[in-house]
């Protein structure tokens, strides 16, 4: 079994993780009972996560469809020139656009990925118009529908 590449992380920060990122709402007094901690030893731990940046962000995962926007679509974004100045304004517009949910900076034909939601098509265009119209950087998108999400989730192993 592999170790976290993560400095400083024992055993029990590793089991008080695993149960966090499964249900966030379990109580540190839960918590305490199955890790064999007692619950303000859990309380400094979560709190220590948090600081250092280990637990990024504790959110409730909304299903998008019942809310309204069931089309989610991937769009790979090929530029110009890669350069971070040039890229700068598409970054900017891209963190500010709610529709797009995740965005990664990647390797091969494209430059850019995104993941966005939308309740229609039109409701798509609009906001690929936001991103993409007005920058003679962004050489190429190109679209996939997802048709079925087959597994979603932020879990991460920490085997």
């Amino acid at each position: 079994m592999t170790r976290p590449v993560s400095v400083g992380l024992d055993g029990f920060d590793l089991a008080i993780l695993d149960i966090l990122q499964r249900d966030n709402t379990v109580s540190q007094r839960e918590i305490a009972k199955a890790v064999n901690l007692s619950a303000p030893a859990i309380q400094r731990r979560v709190q220590r996560l948090r600081e250092s940046g280990v637990i990024r962000a504790e959110v409730a995962v909304l299903n998008a469809s019942r809310l309204g926007r069931p089309l989610t679509l991937t769009v790979a974004v090929g530029v110009h020139d890669e350069h971070p100045q040039r890229t700068e304004r598409l970054r900017q517009r891209i963190m500010a656009e709610p529709a797009v949910q995740q965005c990664y900076i990647i390797t091969g034909e494209a430059d850019f990925l995104l993941v966005i939601t939308a309740a229609t098509m039109n409701d798509f265009e609009n906001v690929t118009q936001r991103l993409f119209s007005d920058d003679d950087n962004v050489r190429r998108i190109q679209t996939s529908v997802a048709l079925r999400c087959l597994k979603l989730g932020s879990h991460v192993p920490l085997y």
